[in-house]
């Protein structure tokens, strides 16, 4: 069991304020029996691996999609830099431009505390050995909201993430990293400051009526909507499974039933960002479309 009410918090008083209103904004939202459609994206170009997270910065009113499965290769410079780019869609899903950071990147999010763009590369844990450009890096961007292609490391390799393929959520107020361990029911909960997880979260798949294998298996969302703070894609299902703290089971949200899931949503193509939960369907369109869903009721 982890609460979460135990971590250091030290974000400054005006972020704080604002995001404890947000809170308790959220604290009355329900789950929608069936997802709605808030926003598709389609993919402008063709994945240069698989399209594996998505950010939204309120910031530049942008949406990032963040392509990884790449590992770092040396350039001609000397630098080991991976080809996965991040690709760049207004708040209407209409293609602006991409980049190449030189990361292989896993987890891309927004950042409310810090006001940046921040991303988790594959290996963060180094369980699959040591590799370069691996960690999290914060990307910097223009005044348009453009990257620039340059990045700053926040942090190395740090085993407390556990399994090398996790796709992390952050929690801007904990400052705590939630990390899905593979083919399990387990979730890890991460301090960067300790090189060991600071707790672990058994999600009740029981009373949720799937077993690990329906889910992705990698990637769990951290909504900060309170009581429902956990969100999981159950692709066997096609719905979105909410979980509190502690991974008691809340309830599901239903996906549309044309939505064609296939493996790779086991493993990519996700993101929780912007109020919307985010599968990749890639069947949809010529290069496939990011597709989020509203799973909370929002009070009038």
């Amino acid at each position: 069991m982890f609460n979460p009410s135990n971590s250091n918090q030290q974000a400054g008083l005006s972020i704080i304020s604002v995001l404890c209103l947000c809170v308790a904004f959220q604290a009355y939202a329900q789950v929608l029996p069936e997802a709605e459609l808030g926003i598709k994206i389609p993919l402008a170009n063709k994945p240069v691996s698989r399209p594996m997270s998505i950010a939204y910065a309120p910031t530049s009113h942008r949406y990032y999609v963040a392509d990884g499965g790449l590992t770092a290769m040396m350039s001609e410079n000397g630098m080991s830099l991976s080809p996965s780019p991040i690709e760049i869609y207004d708040d209407k899903g209409a293609f602006i431009n991409s980049c190449k950071p030189g990361l292989d990147n896993r987890s891309i999010y927004f950042n409310e505390a810090k006001q940046e763009l921040e991303t988790v590369t594959y290996n963060i844990s180094s369980a699959a050995g040591f590799f370069p450009n691996t960690g999290i890096f914060s990307l910097d961007v223009d005044e348009k909201g453009d990257l620039k292609g340059s990045t700053n490391e926040i942090s190395g390799h740090n085993p407390a993430f556990g399994d090398p393929s996790t796709i992390p959520t952050y929690d801007p107020v904990s400052h705590h990293y939630f990390a899905k361990q593979g083919r399990s029911n387990k979730v890890w909960v991460v301090d960067l400051a300790q090189r060991e997880k600071v707790g672990e979260i058994a999600l009740d798949l029981t009373s949720a009526g799937v077993a690990f294998d329906d889910l992705a298996d990698y990637h769990i969302a951290y909504t900060g909507v309170t009581g429902e703070e956990l969100a999981i894609l159950d692709v066997d299902h096609k719905s979105v499974l909410v979980f509190d703290i502690n991974g008691k089971f809340i309830s599901k949200s239903a996906l549309p039933g044309n939505l064609k899931l296939h493996a790779q949503n086991h493993i990519s193509g996700l993101g929780y960002t912007n109020g919307m939960f985010f599968v990749y369907n890639e069947p949809e369109g010529e290069f496939g479309t990011f597709c989020g869903f509203k799973i909370f009721e929002q009070p009038n």
